[in-house]
């Protein structure tokens, strides 16, 4: 049996409503940037804080679905990083519910910068219970025997 079904075999009471969004809206700082040296264009927003923003924005729109001790974790992302993005640029991430299936939730997701679309992509997430997930972590974290 595959170790995602022992942990997070749970049904979700609540099924989501599909066209459910949630945002997330950030300004491009230093800390979210890609630097490509001193000779090179300027810095601008990386992909991997990109992908951590369309992520929070779909966690959010789930949480409205979850019961109490159920959290969504991430299984699965797929991202077209189409445009760059300058620092001070406020970019608009978008999380939409296209599907759910028992606990797996599907979004489809898009970041603009108010100029233009700068990524697309889809992500699932999965319902998974809060006590579960935390002791899998826990038994990760002792020292092996």
């Amino acid at each position: 049996m595959p170790a995602v079904s022992r942990t997070e075999n749970i049904e979700m009471q609540i099924q989501p409503k599909i066209g459910t969004t949630a945002e997330r809206i950030f300004t491009v700082e230093v800390a979210h940037a890609i630097s490509f040296g001193q000779n090179g264009p300027p810095p601008v927003l990386s992909t991997p804080w990109l992908v951590w923003f369309l992520e929070h924005a779909a966690l959010d729109a789930a949480l409205p679905f979850l019961e109490p001790g159920e959290i969504t974790v991430g299984t699965r992302i797929e991202i077209d990083h189409l445009a760059p993005t300058p620092l001070g640029a406020k970019v608009t991430c978008t999380a939409r519910i296209v599907h759910s299936e028992g606990p797996v939730i599907s979004f489809q997701l898009e970041a603009g910068d108010g100029h233009e679309t700068i990524a697309r992509g889809i992500h699932k997430r999965r319902a998974v219970k809060v006590d579960r997930f935390t002791a899998r972590v826990q038994k990760k974290m002792s020292p092996r025997h």
